[in-house]
């Protein structure tokens, strides 16, 4: 977790540099450059603590140290001078590393101004290279602020959707992964961390139960190629700074050079770019799809550099999806028929801004997965956990564990030949049904549940509720009390007319009573199940309730409360109650009969504006009814008057 002092120092160096360098990504390279030169000291510095030698700055390179060049002592435009000399020679040293001639090469200062340097060289002097985590970190959150990178169609993906498709691909110790268009190495960073966790002793997530040879070798099993130098230099010191010291990133052109055609991976996970320039890409000729589309491409080489037994998840824009151009509808064709295809997320229209406003998908690949089953998953990302504006903050109410978690329970069934079947998260459609279009867009499918159809999603509200029945303590007058410090007792009559929450109660139960009951808590759904059943109200005080009624409670926040809330006074869910209520003379329902109704799930942005919608019709009835008793007021009024006359 990047701490708040590290995250300062990160600032502050930024601040210092906006005034001589206004362009983010320049300033990413020059604290990138100016850590790494600092790191690089700090490793000699302990290795002759150690009885060692330095590896770095030695014989006629030494003069380059950063000791020798930056103190205090040293006036502006002398360390100016020496840092960029520097620059240029370091490069050049026969004993370093090729990841360091990689990432100084065509290093170079952009302003002469000597207290700026000086002043942003004391800033990064702060940091050491002892903690190689926070240092990740710290540089993870130091590419956050590139955003778009333009023509190229490249925008930083947000950590918290890789680690959900690194989550759902469940990378393995031993298995070759690979990133194609890899920018700052993102989707490699998750995926070595997922298999350090998961080789960890408990509370640990260090990868302390990997042995030596392992793991040297998941170092050597993780590779990318990316076109852009500065996006490999980037990869280079993120993955390094994450203690894989010999990286295996490439400067490499996937669409136009055909060098590693040859190479296959058990794993892929990529966001590529989906921008093509004037005249499209140029692409080789081993391609299956004959495109000049960029997205079209790279889904063809991932799909085509699997192994027998690879898995990969790619994030896509909607004309992949759609799209009835040749090539997308070829690439849809070979993605089902030559099973690689198992599963489809539809990600919220925001998730990738500031930097890009573009609707995309997930495409989830397993060339297992896929020959086992006759049907496509898909899944409709509506809260990701951010909210969707310009600034992206935090909220509530993120669906991604759920999505996961029900997917990966889909990918485990399935391997068990278990049978599967559509719920409130995932739906899942037969490919006969695809085939007819080869239409990969969500809403063709998820909008229908039986024999219902509604503009949203249909739902059982078992999926997204739980759904337990009341009890009552028997004799209930024997826990009855006058006490005022007693426990309300929820009845039907304390349910006032028109009213939509529960805030007060005639009775008090014991404490004793209160474990023989069932106990509800403030924001709690209740429904009566018995006499006048199917009427919900939202609880506004903490109580127990007896057989009679319901509990509701939102799964995993699908729901704004009012929304809810109407939704289950609407006469379409009360005919439901109405059509599943058993009894004779009473007519009851259980909790087993309530969890099959179907309702609509609007995302949380719609659900927000229908309750908006709604209270704003409600107030105009208010305002209506006020006016109606005003004027039979006033009639009364005038024929009493015509009485007295």
């Amino acid at each position: 977790m990047l701490d708040a002092v590290t995250k300062r120092r990160i600032d502050d160096a930024r601040d210092i540099l906006v005034g001589k360098i206004p362009d983010p990504k320049s300033q990413v390279e020059q604290i990138t450059i100016a850590l790494i030169y600092k790191f690089m000291d700090d490793m000699d510095a302990e290795s002759e603590e150690l009885g060692g030698e330095a590896k770095f700055f030695s014989g006629e390179y030494q003069k380059y140290s950063w000791r020798s060049f930056f103190n205090k002592t040293r006036g502006g435009q002398e360390i100016l001078l020496d840092y960029r000399e520097a620059l240029q020679k370091l490069s050049e040293s026969p004993t370093l590393p090729q990841i360091f001639h990689t990432i100084f090469r065509q290093a170079y200062l952009p302003y002469n101004d000597p207290e700026t340097l000086k002043s942003f060289l004391k800033i990064i002097d702060q940091f050491e290279y002892d903690h190689s985590e926070r240092l990740g970190d710290a540089f993870e959150y130091l590419l956050s602020v590139l955003g778009s990178q333009g023509d190229a169609g490249q925008f930083r993906t947000p950590r918290h959707i890789i680690d959900f498709m690194v989550d759902i691909v469940e990378p393995k110790i031993g298995e070759t992964i690979l990133d194609p268009a890899c920018g700052t190495a993102g989707f490699l960073i998750s995926a070595y961390k997922y298999i350090l966790r998961h080789n960890s002793s408990e509370g640990k997530n260090n990868g302390d139960l990997l042995t030596p040879d392992q793991r040297k070798q998941l170092a050597q099993n993780i590779c990318g190629y990316d076109i852009s130098p500065d996006m490999v230099r980037l990869s280079l010191v993120n993955m390094y700074l994450h203690r894989i010291t010999e990286p295996r990133i490439t400067e490499y052109d996937t669409l136009t050079s055909d060098a590693k055609w040859n190479e296959y991976f058990d794993v892929i996970l990529a966001n590529p770019p989906f921008m093509s320039p004037k005249g499209g890409i140029k692409p080789h000729t081993r391609f299956s799809i004959q495109s000049k589309r960029s997205e079209a491409l790279f889904v063809d080489y991932i799909i085509e550099h699997l192994t027998k037994t690879g898995r990969g998840a790619v994030i896509v824009p909607e004309g992949v999806i759609f799209k009835t151009d040749s090539a997308f509808v070829k690439l849809r064709k070979m993605l089902i028929n030559d099973n690689y295809l198992y599963g489809v997320i539809s990600l919220p229209q925001g998730v990738f801004n500031p930097y890009s406003g573009v609707k995309t998908s997930i495409l989830l690949l397993d060339k297992v997965i896929a020959k086992l089953t006759d049907k496509i998953l898909f899944a409709k990302i509506e809260n990701d956990g951010f909210s969707l504006g310009a600034q992206r903050r935090p909220i509530e109410g993120s669906q991604l564990k759920s999505i996961a978690s029900a997917i990966k329970d889909f990918r485990t069934k399935i391997h068990r030949n278990e049978e599967c079947a559509s719920n409130a998260i995932i739906t899942l459609v037969e490919k006969t049904k695809i085939k007819g279009t080869f239409n990969l867009c969500i809403e063709n499918y998820i909008n229908t549940i039986g024999h219902l159809s509604c503009h949203y999603r249909l739902v059982k509200l078992g999926d997204v509720c739980d759904i337990e029945r009341g009890a009552s303590p028997r004799p209930i007058n024997d826990y009855i009390t006058n006490d005022k410090n007693g426990i309300n007792w929820i009845k039907i009559s304390d349910a006032l007319p028109g009213s939509m929450y529960i805030t007060q109660t005639k009775e008090k139960i014991k404490p004793e009573g209160a474990l023989k009951s069932r106990k509800v808590y403030i924001g709690d759904f209740i429904l009566s199940n018995s006499m006048s059943f199917g009427r919900p109200y939202i609880m506004a005080i903490e109580g127990c309730i007896h057989d009679g009624w319901l509990v509701l409670r939102d799964k995993n926040n699908y729901f704004v409360k009012k929304y809810l809330y109407y939704i289950l006074s609407s006469d379409n869910v009360y005919h439901q109650f109405e059509n599943k209520a058993i009894g004779g003379v009473v007519n009851n329902l259980n909790s087993a009969l309530v969890k099959e109704v179907i309702i609509p799930l609007p995302s949380i942005n719609e659900q927000q504006a229908i309750v908006a919608e709604l209270e704003t019709i409600e107030e105009e009835n208010n305002k209506l009814k006020q006016q109606i008793e005003k004027n039979k007021a006033a009639i009364t009024a005038r024929i009493a008057k015509i009485w007295n006359e």
